[in-house]
């Protein structure tokens, strides 16, 4: 796993985390991810903010709008493009609990963001780095600067629950999963 302060390339090489903004912004992300976990949804959330104002927040709810789009990178991104009336958001940065993936990396590259902060690594299909580096590839004509690793532990811990409580809560009483 990549440590905190440790980015995985993009426009600008991976930068250091930007101190307590990344951490703070990151925080309200997890907030959001909270309400994906309280609809039964995988607890991923993002916040998208430019110049020290948020202009869309979402979270996970594909499964409750019956949408497979309706990933939180998604959901911010609609929001903030609905807010400002303008479907190009460059400059803001997008911070996300989970390492975006290929869809929502396209969506990231569209809009131009300036830079997405992810919390934990996707090894089964990060599009930031871990399995795909779509967001910092020079074959585009679009980069986007990534950070990941932002209270990664943190992010990866409230995934990692939510998976055992699933697994637990699927097992019938020998422990084996029930097929439905």
């Amino acid at each position: 796993m990549m440590p905190a302060g440790r980015g995985l390339g993009g426009a600008h090489g991976g930068a250091p985390l930007r101190d307590e903004d990344d951490a703070g912004w990151m925080r309200e992300a997890l907030l959001l991810a909270q309400r994906a976990r309280d609809m039964g949804e995988v607890p991923i959330g993002a916040v998208l903010v430019r110049d020290g104002e948020v202009l869309g927040e979402g979270w996970n709810c594909p499964i409750t709008r019956c949408d497979p789009s309706a990933h939180a990178e998604i959901m911010a991104l609609r929001a903030a493009a609905s807010r400002v009336g303008n479907y190009r958001l460059p400059g803001a940065t997008l911070y996300v609990t989970l390492e975006p993936c290929v869809m929502c990396a396209g969506a990231i590259l569209h809009v131009r963001l300036a830079r997405v902060v992810f919390g934990a690594l996707d090894p089964k299909g990060g599009a930031a780095g871990s399995v795909f580096a779509v967001l910092g590839t020079e074959r585009l004509n679009h980069r986007v600067e990534v950070q990941g690793g932002c209270l990664g532990e943190a992010c990866g811990e409230v995934l990692q629950l939510f998976f055992q409580e699933r697994r637990r809560d699927s097992a019938g009483p020998s422990g084996y999963q029930t097929v439905g």
